[in-house]
């Protein structure tokens, strides 16, 4: 691995470390981040899928970053967000509908807060070598750490700009943006 690699991945541990650190002191609003479950059959009953939790993350555009003991230092490319409403009942408007539907009732079985959101879907990015010209939401290009709004999305900025405006964004809403 070159210096320019390793400067590269480090600055990217540094600067999320740095905005993991400014959200925590600020005691900026955190969500779940879980993992959806379709439970195997027992014999042959089938069981309904569920949202298993796998702590607390700050949602921070396109990724999320690890907020309590078991996700710290930890970063994801946003998946899936469901909020935890009452699941209603089946309406068949739409496949969407059914699915987002399907979501809440899972979130619901996983014993979340109601209100709470829920992350799920998060694909895990590896704070190591394998950044460097990654096709993913995080990379290092030239040494330097960007960060791009999804994996296909065209344009890329660099992290430390990005970090600065979406955690500002947590850290000091703009009036009228919180309950």
């Amino acid at each position: 691995m070159t210096d320019g690699v390793t400067d590269g991945v480090e600055r990217a541990r540094g600067l999320l470390a740095g905005a993991a650190a400014r959200l925590g002191e600020a005691d900026a609003r955190d969500e779940a981040l879980g993992e959806y479950v379709e439970p195997k059959p027992v014999l042959g009953i089938r069981r309904d899928p569920t949202i298993r939790s796998l702590g607390r993350v700050w949602r921070v555009g396109a990724l999320l970053l690890g907020s309590s003991p078991e996700t710290a230092g930890q970063v994801w490319a946003t998946g899936t967000i469901t909020r935890v409403t009452e699941a209603g009942r089946s309406q068949f408007v739409s496949v969407s509908a059914e699915v987002r539907r399907a979501y809440r009732a899972a979130a619901a079985k996983g014993h979340f807060a109601p209100g709470d959101t829920v992350n799920h879907g998060a694909t895990p990015i590896p704070l190591d070598g394998t950044l460097v010209d990654a096709d993913s939401v995080l990379f290092v290009r030239d040494g330097e750490p960007r960060v791009r709004w999804s994996a296909t999305a065209g344009t890329d900025v660099p992290l430390r700009t990005y970090l600065d405006d979406r955690v500002g964004l947590l850290v000091d809403p703009p009036r009228g943006a919180t309950a």
